[in-house]
This record gives structure tokens, C-alpha cells and sequence, in this order.
């Protein structure tokens, strides 16, 4: 693993966006919420300093008494050593005295005549001193006034209608945090508009557009909010719309569990499952678009939970799996239908409403990746493995057993991992893949079955994400990211593969002379990869597209 990455990515629909994010206010009542949402570790990280000061107490005490009375002596004789000789008589200074002379000491307290601006006679050595009635009247003063800098701000800070943002959760120098990217098609520029630090290596993120514990907005508006798991078994949630944020809005496991009185109890992570929060990694999240309040998890503790974004409790357990659960999908139609996959080489589709029914189980040849609904079709979903191959069953042929599951067809796209796949959610049938063998591979699903449209290698190392932008207006852009740490967005409208296979979905009549657009962030900073990795890409360069 090289010293940067991006371990996942997320759009945000346009028109989510506050178009003026606010900058984060810390007042009284936010150090309130932060106290009440951190009071477990609040509470420990008293108690342990308690315990040592009381250790230290202790220890001083034990003997203290002969050697404090030793010490105070000594220092009494240093006093009277160090103590200046005092002199009652004085010294008469004169004037005239040539060295003296030079200073004018008898015109020192007179007043120059030449000084602009008003006097300030209130103190009796200041009096040559000016001041100015405002600061632009004051040449040295450079500073623009606190309004003209609020405005600067709210200009930087704007976002139009016609951008996407995009969220990128990297992995630099052993520090991670949330990367929250503008993206401006129409003048090809992709820029960092602010970050979000995390508590440990990101794994999954899921937007939101459900206000949580957001202070003076009602429960149903509509809102910009971001869900993230990580290696802590505490999912995070935050608002996109204030900048510079020190806290999460709301922390949905055991860290955001308020315990007082008799009930508290010292804060140890237990590894053993149980109904109310995860106790290892969140591997992957789902929001459900229908029951905005409901938020689905899947942890390496081999549950499923559904949280209240309302309350920011468990609202039920579920366990379907016998290993790491790494992937969930919520169904477009039936709203309450989950899609979950696993370590355990099966994918489950459950009612939540149902949790002790028996639930339908297909199987795969190896780990579990990635899964999917079909967004044009709800009777169908995919399903991504360590090995590289993608199934695609339908949901009405249910199995006898997961060994006995029969695919509509499988294909083989990739030889190492298929670590990430999306389907374009505007233009049926146009689906990419994306795999550790750094290569990214765009398909065209026929009735006849899939066929390789253009396979890339970004120069971003192996991939980790591929998603396609969520509107219409952008339908053909797709960020790429991975362990190189960078984010790149490729117009695959430009490529002429991609216009030839879907020429009845594009906007314009398609042509040969178009240059192929790959937008980056500017001056990227991110450190390369290991050296291994470098000599793998010049290996592969003929298949490789350099940045416009």
C-alpha cells in the first residue's frame, strides 16, 4: 500500500448543495452537544486522571514532611545570598555632562509640530502619536474590513446549480480523512472545496439527503449529509454544507450511547456481537431513498443493522450471514426489500419487516465484492467477486441451496479482483468495472450478454471505486480512484468506442475528432505509488490515457 489512496467515492446529486456553505459556528450550545455526544470519553479520561493524581498525592506525601522543612531552609539561605546590597544614598546627575548631551534629554517630553492625523492626549508619552477615524484612511493598515473578508469567503465558498459535488475518503501519510470535490463539467475543473478529518482508515460512505440532528431544520426537509464507516465500529454522520467542521452531527454505535448515573459503565469495546451496535468494521452502507430515516450497515461483526436516523439508535439486528458482511443494496421497488452479500460466499434478499423468515440465499464461487440492483430492471441485480467475475441473477429463480444458484450469465471480466462496478443509472445496459490489476473496463450489456466496450489504465494504480455521476445532464461521467490517491473524472462520451456502442443515447450525432476528457485536480500533491507499482504502469503505458 503506497503513502496515499482513496479507498471510496460518492456523488452528490446537484441541487443538494447548500450554494452557500456555512462556516462552523463553535458556540456554547454546539460545546454542549460535542460534551454530551463525547461523555463516555470524557467521563473515562477524568476518571484515569483522577486516579493518577491520586497516585501522586500519595506518593508525595511519604516522607515529605523532614525533606520539605530540609528544602525550605535552603532556599531561605539562597534568597539571603542572592539579596541585593540596598543603598540609601543618591546619586546627582548632571546634564551638562558630554555623554548625556548628546541625547537632548532637556527637550525629550516636546512635541513635534509635523504629526498627521488627530493626537492622542489622554497619556503623556504617547501624546505624538495619530490615529485614524477609519482603517481605510490609515495607509498601513492593509487588512480588508471583517465584511469585505465575510464576503470573499461566501464567494470561495459557492456552489452553482450546475455543479456536483463528489466525496472521495483517502488514506495519506497514516491520516484520513474526507475529501468533499466540487466538479465543474462545463468548464473542466475538479477542485477540493473543503475536508473532513476521521478517526480511523475509511472503508464505505453513503450520501444522505435526511437532516440529522441538525439544530432549526425539520425532520423531512431535504438536506446534504454523508454517512461513513471505518475500521471503528462507530458510523459517522456529517453535514456537507458546514465547513470546517470538528464533530460529527450524530455518531450512530457505541460511541454515541449516553450512559448516566447507575448505568454508565467504563467504556471497553466487547467483540461479541449484540443488538445495538457494531462491535468491528462497517464494511459497506445503504440509505434508504424511500424511508429516508432508515439507514442499512453491514459489518465485519457478521450483522446487519438497521439505524433511525431520528433517534440515531439501532433499530433492529439482523443475522444472516456466517462471515464478514461486505456489501448491501436497498430495492428501488419494494422499499423494504435488502440485497446483502458476504465473506461467506452467498447473497441474501430479506424483508426487514420479516426478520425471522425464511430468507431466499444464492450463492457465488468465491468472496463476495460488490452487489447491485439493476436499476432499469428490479427483477435482476449483480453481484461482483474476489475472483473477478460478475453474476447476474434474477431475483424470481430462488435456489434450493446457494450451491444450486444458476445465473442468467457470468462473465469474467477481470483476473484479479473486481474490486468496484457501476451501472450508468441514465443508459441501460452501460455498465464499468474496475480492478486491482489497475484497470478500468467499460461494458455494453446486450440480450445476447455483455461485451467489452474500451479497457483503460488511468495511471491511478489499482482501482478502488468507479462511480457514475447520478444526473442526466452528466450521465456519461465516471470518477475513478484508487491507490495512488487521486481522483480523476472521464468523460467516457469522448472515447469513440463508448459513442459508437451508444450513439442512440447521446445528446449530439457522434463524430471521430473528439479528444478524450480526463479532468484531475490541478498541481496534484498526492505521493506516487511504491516503485514496483511505477514499473507495473510503464509495463502497461500503451493501454494508459494521459490527463488533459
Amino acid at each position: 500500500m503506497g503513502d496515499s489512496m482513496i479507498t471510496t467515492t460518492a456523488w452528490v446529486p446537484r441541487g443538494f448543495a447548500a450554494p452557500f456553505p456555512s462556516r462552523y459556528n463553535f458556540d456554547e450550545a454546539e460545546f454542549e452537544r460535542i460534551a454530551e455526544l463525547a461523555k463516555l470519553q470524557l467521563d473515562d479520561a477524568n476518571e484515569d486522571l483522577e486516579e493518577a493524581q491520586g497516585r501522586e498525592a500519595a506518593d508525595s506525601t511519604d516522607g515529605s514532611a523532614s525533606d520539605g522543612a530540609a528544602i525550605e531552609e535552603d532556599e531561605k539561605e539562597k534568597k539571603k545570598d542572592n539579596a541585593p546590597v540596598k543603598s540609601n544614598e543618591t546619586e546627582d546627575i548632571d546634564i551638562n555632562d558630554p555623554d548625556l548631551k548628546e541625547y537632548d534629554l532637556e527637550h525629550y517630553d516636546d512635541e513635534e509640530e509635523d504629526v498627521h492625523g488627530q493626537r492622542m492626549d489622554m497619556f503623556g508619552n504617547i501624546k505624538s502619536l495619530a490615529y485614524y477615524e477609519s482603517n481605510k484612511e490609515d495607509p498601513y493598515i492593509t487588512i480588508p474590513d471583517e465584511q469585505d473578508q465575510e464576503d470573499e469567503d461566501r464567494e470561495e465558498l459557492q456552489i452553482l446549480a450546475t455543479d456536483n459535488m463528489l466525496l472521495a475518503a483517502k488514506v495519506e501519510d497514516e491520516l484520513a480523512h474526507l475529501e468533499v470535490y466540487v466538479y465543474e463539467d462545463e468548464a473542466d475543473n475538479l477542485y477540493v472545496h473543503h475536508d473532513i478529518m476521521l478517526p480511523a482508515i475509511p472503508l464505505c460512505m453513503e450520501w444522505l439527503d435526511y437532516p440529522v440532528s441538525k439544530p432549526g431544520v425539520e425532520k423531512d426537509a431535504t438536506a446534504n449529509f454523508v454517512a461513513i464507516g471505518t475500521m471503528d465500529p462507530d458510523i459517522e454522520v456529517w453535514d456537507l454544507d458546514t465547513v470546517d467542521c470538528m464533530y460529527p452531527n450524530a455518531i450512530l454505535g457505541q460511541g454515541g450511547n449516553l450512559q448516566e448515573g447507575d448505568k454508565k459503565k467504563k467504556r471497553k469495546k466487547s467483540k461479541k456481537a449484540n443488538e445495538e451496535y457494531h462491535v468491528d468494521a462497517v464494511l459497506s452502507l445503504a440509505a434508504n431513498r424511500k424511508h429516508r430515516n432508515l439507514l442499512a450497515s453491514a459489518s465485519a461483526d457478521k450483522t446487519v443493522k438497521l439505524w433511525d436516523l431520528n433517534t440515531a439508535k439501532c433499530a433492529k439486528s439482523y443475522s444472516y450471514h456466517t462471515d464478514k458482511v461486505c456489501s448491501l443494496a436497498w430495492h428501488a421497488v419494494e422499499s423494504t426489500v435488502l440485497l446483502s452479500g458476504s465473506y461467506d460466499r452467498t447473497i441474501v434478499a430479506a424483508d426487514m419487516r420479516a426478520p425471522d423468515a425464511k430468507t431466499p440465499r444464492w450463492g457465488v464461487e468465491s468472496d463476495v465484492e460488490n452487489i447491485k440492483w439493476d436499476p432499469h430492471d428490479p427483477n435482476f441485480f449483480y453481484v461482483s467477486t474476489e475472483n473477478g467475475i460478475i453474476h447476474y441473477f434474477d431475483i424470481r429463480n430462488i435456489p434450493s441451496s446457494p450451491s444450486a444458484s444458476k445465473a442468467v450469465w457470468t462473465l469474467q471480466a477481470h483476473d484479479e479482483s473486481l474490486s468496484s462496478f457501476d451501472i450508468n443509472p441514465h443508459i441501460p445496459g452501460f455498465i464499468a468495472t474496475g480492478s486491482t490489476d489497475k484497470t478500468v473496463k467499460l461494458w455494453n450489456i446486450q440480450p445476447s450478454g455483455p461485451a467489452m466496450v474500451v479497457a483503460r489504465n488511468l495511471d491511478i494504480g489499482r482501482i478502488f471505486s468507479t462511480n457514475f455521476a447520478p444526473d442526466a445532464e452528466v450521465a456519461f461521467r465516471l470518477a475513478v480512484a484508487g491507490s495512488k490517491g487521486t481522483m480523476h473524472v472521464w468523460d467516457t462520451s469522448t472515447n469513440a468506442a463508448v459513442r459508437q456502442a451508444f450513439a442512440h443515447k447521446m445528446a449530439t450525432k457522434p463524430t471521430d475528432n473528439v479528444e478524450e476528457r480526463l479532468i484531475g485536480v490541478a498541481d496534484d500533491e498526492s505521493s506516487e505509488d511504491d516503485n514496483d507499482e511505477d514499473e507495473d504502469d510503464e509495463e502497461e503505458s500503451g493501454d494508459s490515457m494521459d490527463e488533459d
